[in-house]
């Protein structure tokens, strides 16, 4: 008999994790880390300043992907039921994917970030998003309402 955990969905609920981890450091660290991710020149003296916009920037960021982390665990049957389980899976995995494979035209947005932050958080999204998709793959019509 089959586990009923998705190890795939735990995986990618634990990167979702480790990234909003890796964000909130950032304010922790301050500019540094800012920098040693590719956040740009400009973050890190904004950070440095005291200026309210990277610390808002982050804590979104990170308290987004902290609600991914959930859902990608509430899918893989670690913790309660969200919501919309399913649908917020699909459109979760749909960013990662997307963010992953047409980063281009989101440069022109942030132009302080550095190539090296567009390869590797574009690299990581993607395989962020295939472990996603392949973990919904897997629990799909378990996911459509059925029994857990």
């Amino acid at each position: 008999m089959a586990s009923p955990t998705n190890k795939l969905l735990v995986f990618g609920g634990a990167l979702s994790g480790l990234a909003a981890l890796m964000h909130l450091a950032c304010l922790v660290v301050g500019a540094p880390l800012f920098r040693l991710l590719g956040a740009g020149e400009q973050m890190a003296q904004l950070h440095l300043a005291g200026h309210w916009y990277p610390t808002v920037v982050t804590l979104i960021i990170a308290s987004v992907l902290t609600g991914w982390s959930a859902y990608a665990l509430s899918g893989a049957g670690l913790i309660r039921k969200l919501p919309l389980r399913r649908t917020a899976l699909s459109v979760i995995t749909a960013i990662y994917i997307v963010r992953g494979i047409a980063f281009a035209p989101a440069m022109a947005y942030f132009p302080g970030n550095s190539m090296t932050f567009w390869a590797v958080s574009s690299s990581i999204c993607l395989l962020i998003g295939i472990v996603h998709l392949m973990g919904l793959r897997q629990s799909w019509v378990r996911l459509s309402g059925g029994a857990v």
